[in-house]
């Protein structure tokens, strides 16, 4: 065999010793055909990590849960590529929201399309978290060991109704604009804070809203809030894996034990 034969022979293992090597950094595990590798994946991966190992069977039955945790996720989902996409072309000003808006619904490819997923997706988001949240209550999950995410699903759905609350203002519409004037006018009832929270909200002294307005909202609209929702759903899913997954149905009452149990 000449040279440049075994130098061709020696570049092929080098290119596949290299890319098992990639192979490998990137895939850390053998396949999940036992439970030992499919415990190693889902602990090695960033987002099967946020999931627990092992759920119970009666606790995932779509009857159970109604899938409705996955509905208002993926509906957050949905808000963010829209907005995203809102974003190029709304500008935050009082003389040119209202103009933006008329635009991205008439002369914006899928501008009107995507302003109403936008737009609905934001009211089925706050009719999902609700739901979700009375079906918890209803069947107990709020109770040990899972109080703690009990309270950071309450500061969720607190997020979710102020991301309603303040894109309402964007489109600087009239029935917008009354709205949250009412809105920020009734934190002035607040005992203590009401005229601080006033005046923050409002941007100044003004009774209603003004340029200042604007940016905040759209600020706190775009950009804290998604933020502060997105770190909250991560510890949200992560309290669910240390909790053992979702609670499962309520152990059967003592008649219905005995009823089982007779004869």
């Amino acid at each position: 065999m000449g040279t440049s034969a075994k130098r061709g022979v020696l570049d092929q293992v080098t290119a596949s010793v290299k890319s098992s090597q990639i192979w490998r950094s990137i895939f850390r595990h053998g396949y999940p055909d036992t439970p030992l590798n499919q415990s190693l994946i889902m602990m090695g991966n960033v987002f099967l990590h946020l999931h627990p190992v092992k759920v119970s069977r009666q606790a995932m039955r779509i009857t159970y849960t109604w899938c409705l945790g996955g509905i208002s996720f993926f509906l957050f989902l949905v808000l963010t590529i829209t907005g995203v996409f809102l974003m190029f072309y709304y500008i935050p000003a009082d003389q040119q929201a209202y103009g933006n808006i008329q635009t991205i619904q008439s002369a914006i490819a899928f501008g009107a399309i995507t302003r109403n997923m936008h737009r609905w997706a934001a009211h089925l988001m706050v009719i999902s978290v609700s739901l979700h949240m009375i079906r918890v209550f209803y069947h107990g999950a709020y109770k040990p060991p899972r109080e703690f995410n009990w309270v950071v699903g309450v500061v969720l759905f607190l997020l979710t109704l102020l991301l309603s609350f303040t894109g309402y203002l964007l489109p600087w519409d009239q029935i917008g604009v009354l709205a949250i004037q009412v809105g920020s006018n009734m934190a002035n009832y607040a005992p203590v804070i009401g005229d601080a929270v006033h005046r923050t909200l409002i941007g100044g002294l003004d009774q209603y809203p003004t340029q200042n307005t604007l940016i905040r909202f759209y600020t706190l609209h775009v950009l804290f809030l998604p933020l502060v929702a997105a770190v909250f759903m991560a510890v949200h899913f992560w309290r669910i894996r240390k909790d053992g997954g979702e609670a499962g149905p309520p152990p059967p009452s003592r008649s219905e034990v005995e009823l089982n149990e007779a004869p």
